[in-house]
């Protein structure tokens, strides 16, 4: 009999209310493909590291805090980048969905393979991470190609799979409004999207950077405004009526 793999955890937050519907178990994982200029969580970057994690494991962590986040709640895996670890995670999403909870994964939808679409079929709730529409500003930020992220974005509108997006305004890489209208343009006639998660770029994980001993990229980038946001919430409201939201 083959052991299953293990999955690789950075870290957990308990009650989280910004990573899918209700109140969420966040699992953290270990690894990353990307490298945006602007990642609040620098130390999950490495494909190394992490804690080697069984799914039953995260099973029983889930199901004890399932009294609190009950059934409009649910488990939410973030990064780090989730389909690195696909494999890992499909026989955990089987135990999650036979328990009957509510599985989201926050990905920036570049990796692909049978695994995770097999993974992705299994999820009830994407939370989609388009970081740019142009591809030359997108490999700028990222260090990293954007085009798979559309295609999986293309996926789960064909196979209904509801999905959210989520889209950062970092200033002077991905604010311009020509970059916002074509996100506008290409997906806002997907009927699966629920809503489109507006972020404004800031500089909370800016202390990992100087723990770590590494030099962040955008240092001397300013916040955006109050009145920048709200310009931009306006426009992508043109392409995505009634759903855009600013957390």
């Amino acid at each position: 009999m083959n052991q299953q793999p293990l999955i690789k955890v950075h870290s957990y937050e308990s009650m989280g209310a910004n990573d899918g519907p209700g109140l969420r178990l966040v699992v953290f994982l270990q690894g990353c493909n990307f490298r945006c200029l602007y990642c609040a969580n620098p130390d999950t970057i490495a494909l190394g590291g992490g804690t080697p994690t069984s799914p039953e494991e995260i099973l029983r962590k889930a199901l004890s805090q399932r009294p609190f986040f009950g059934k409009r709640g649910g488990i939410t895996f973030s990064g780090g980048e989730p389909t690195l670890q696909a494999h890992a995670l499909v026989p955990l999403f089987h135990l999650l969905k036979e328990h009957g909870i509510h599985v989201c994964v926050d990905s920036n939808g570049s990796f692909w393979n049978t695994d995770v679409e097999e993974l992705l079929t299994l999820t009830d709730l994407v939370l989609l991470d388009v970081k740019q529409m142009n591809p030359t500003r997108h490999r700028l930020l990222t260090h990293h190609a954007g085009e798979q992220t559309l295609r999986t974005a293309a996926w789960l509108e064909e196979h209904h799979k509801p999905f959210r997006l989520r889209y950062v305004l970092v200033p002077g890489y991905s604010d311009a409004d020509e970059d916002v209208r074509l996100l506008g343009r290409t997906l806002g006639s997907y009927e699966q999207i629920e809503r489109v998660e507006l972020l404004r770029y800031h500089t909370l994980g800016l202390h990992k950077y100087e723990e770590m001993g590494w030099e962040y990229p955008l240092k001397g980038v300013k916040e955006n405004t109050p009145q920048e946001a709200e310009y931009m919430f306006r426009l992508l409201e043109e392409y995505f009526p009634g759903k855009v939201v600013m957390p």
